[in-house]
C-alpha cells in the first residue's frame, strides 16, 4: 500500500466517524461557554462568537466585569452594529490597578445585575460576560447566586463566560470549556500592547 492510499484509508476512517458524530448530536440549546487560563485570547474568542451571532442577525449583549477606562477597537467596532450589539463596561480597571474591594464588589453587582436584565430577555441570543470569573473569583459575585440564574435563562440564549481562575462548579455547570494556555507572550521580553493585538 502507497503512501497515499494510506492516508486516504486513514481519512475515509475520520470521516465516517466524524459523520457519525455529527448525525448523532440532533439536540438543540442555548450553551453555557467558558473561556479560562492564563493565556492570552479569552476575550478575543468571546468576541469573535458576538460578532457570528450578528453575522446571523442575532443581538448580542456583552457586559465587561474588570475593565473599565480601556478603549478597544473591537467595542467600537461591535457598537458599529447598533441596536444589534449592547456593550456595557462597567468594572474600573483590573483589580491590581483599584485596590479597592468595596469598589470593585458594587461594580460587579451593578453588572451582574444588568446582566440579569439580559438572561431574561430572549431577544438575546447571546449574552458575554467579560472577566466574571475574577468577579466569581473574589467573590464579588456569588458563583450561588449565578449558577440558578444561568439555569433559568431563555432556552435558546447562549452564555459565555471569560477570565483566568474558572471554578470547578462553574465548569461542571458549562457545556463547552476552554483553557487558553499561555506558551509564550511578548510582554515577557519587554514589548508593549499594541493596537489590533491587545486592544
Amino acid at each position: 500500500m502507497t503512501e497515499q492510499d494510506e492516508h486516504k484509508a486513514r481519512m475515509e476512517r475520520l470521516k465516517a466517524s466524524v459523520d457519525r458524530r455529527i448525525e448523532a448530536a440532533q439536540e438543540e440549546k442555548g450553551l453555557l461557554i467558558v473561556y479560562t487560563g492564563a493565556g492570552k485570547g479569552k476575550t478575543t474568542a468571546a468576541l469573535g462568537m458576538a460578532l457570528r451571532c450578528v453575522g446571523h442577525g442575532q443581538k448580542v449583549a456583552v457586559v465587561q466585569f474588570i475593565k473599565g477606562a480601556i478603549d478597544t477597537a473591537e467595542e467600537r467596532m461591535l457598537k458599529s452594529f447598533g441596536d444589534r450589539v449592547t456593550f456595557l463596561r462597567m468594572g474600573e480597571g483590573y483589580t491590581w490597578e483599584t485596590q479597592n474591594r468595596e469598589r470593585d464588589t458594587q461594580h460587579a453587582q451593578q453588572a451582574w445585575a444588568k446582566v440579569c436584565e439580559f438572561l431574561r430577555d430572549p431577544s438575546y441570543a447571546m449574552v458575554i460576560l467579560d472577566e466574571f470569573n475574577i468577579a466569581l473569583h473574589h467573590d464579588y459575585v456569588s458563583l450561588g447566586e449565578v449558577l440558578p440564574v444561568l439555569r433559568t435563562r431563555p432556552p435558546m440564549q447562549h452564555v459565555v463566560i471569560t477570565g483566568r481562575g474558572a471554578k470547578d462548579a462553574l465548569i461542571e455547570e458549562a457545556d463547552l470549556v476552554t483553557e487558553m494556555k499561555q506558551v509564550k507572550h511578548p510582554f515577557r521580553k519587554g514589548i508593549k500592547a499594541q493596537p489590533g493585538v491587545e486592544f
